[in-house]
């Protein structure tokens, strides 16, 4: 939670509080249904709450931005870039409906009103949205065919609108044909060691109608 403070030293009361909420209810939670390994809870705050705020070190959603998170798990990206953007728009999606009942009772604690969950596969996704983000769900290949064409075809931020995606490794292989991504180390935003490999690949995403 310092490391958050520290990253983020404009964070309203409200916000906060928001913040400080979180390890309680996942915990909580986590003993009703496993969305969180038992070894990364003691970390939650590192392991995914900072890390799904590294986006945010990319990117600063403007006020009504739609943003998608497919396969968000236990509400990871979705939950914490909520908190930061309150007036951003964050729809969370995933197919088992055991994780999106604890995104949906873990917002609805915290009073968020900008995040909407649902058990949906991406490919039926009618709407289109200003950003995609994830956090290494699959390979990049099989991502984009799971979410293109669901994207504006106004792009209202300096990156394009597009995927935002949080994956660690090399990442060479999987990206030789997505010419466009760039890659953010997140390791020159955040010191803690289990940045080392972690990134957020922007690929921008062409509209289709």
């Amino acid at each position: 939670m310092e490391e958050i403070l520290l990253q983020f030293p404009d964070l309203t009361d409200v916000q906060i509080r928001q913040f400080e909420q979180l390890f309680d209810l996942y915990q909580n939670w986590n003993s009703k249904i496993n969305v969180i390994s038992r070894k990364d809870i003691d970390e939650l705050y590192t392991k995914h709450v900072l890390h799904s705020l590294g986006i945010a070190k990319i990117m600063q959603f403007k006020p009504n931005t739609d943003v998608m998170d497919v396969g968000t798990g236990g509400g990871f990206p979705a939950i914490p870039l909520a908190i930061l953007f309150p007036q951003t728009n964050f729809y969370a999606i995933d197919v088992i409906a055991k994780k999106i009942k604890v995104v949906n009772e873990v917002a609805k604690a915290l009073d968020l009103k900008n995040l909407k969950a649902e058990q949906k596969r991406a490919e039926l996704v009618t709407e289109k949205f200003d950003f995609v983000v994830s956090r290494a769900v699959t390979n990049m290949p099989d991502f984009v065919t799971w979410v293109k064409g669901k994207t504006k075809k106004q792009s209202i931020h300096d990156l394009d609108n597009g995927i935002l995606y949080l994956k660690g490794g090399d990442l060479t292989e999987e990206l030789k044909d997505f010419p466009k991504a760039t890659l953010y180390n997140l390791s020159d935003f955040f010191k803690d060691e289990f940045f080392e490999t972690k990134k957020v690949v922007h690929l921008p995403l062409k509209y289709k109608v």
